[in-house]
């Protein structure tokens, strides 16, 4: 039951909700380089991770909500440092590290509709550390 979720669980998730902020923002700081540069194909990719990412803020947000957490403001977070220049070495050590934290949660008791949000989002997580492109998430 969702009430039994501890507090390490519930900041954990908190956490988790601001590093997704912080991958929404990377990706499209990115996008907009390669919008300005003229790649057109390149701004498409990195708007697809940016799409997952923000689907993921979304869906972490409202399973807070559901468990009645209040939420951080994040509107004010400032986008990590990003340029295009080896920009796929530094998205997969992020993406790897969005992995470590979603695969160390389930290893929490977690209830049956968090963890089934965690898994779902790992799953694509994966995804997009192995293809470094995105739009792997379904409504």
């Amino acid at each position: 039951m969702a009430e039994t979720l501890n507090e390490e669980i519930r900041r954990a998730l908190h956490e988790l909700r601001a590093a997704e902020k912080d991958q929404a923002l990377f990706y499209r700081s990115l996008a907009a380089q390669a919008e300005a540069a003229g790649d057109e194909a390149l701004a498409e990719r990195l708007n697809g991770l940016h799409a997952d990412e923000q689907h993921h803020l979304s869906r972490l947000t409202a399973r807070l909500l559901e468990l009645g957490e209040p939420l951080a403001d994040l509107r004010s977070r400032p986008a990590p440092s990003a340029t295009l220049e080896g920009w796929e070495s530094t998205a997969r050590e992020r993406e790897r590290a969005e992995i470590d934290r979603y695969r160390a949660l389930l290893e929490q008791p977690l209830d049956e509709v968090t963890a089934a949000r965690i898994r779902e989002i790992l799953r694509v997580e994966e995804l997009q550390e192995r293809e470094l492109g995105g739009k792997w998430t379904t409504a």
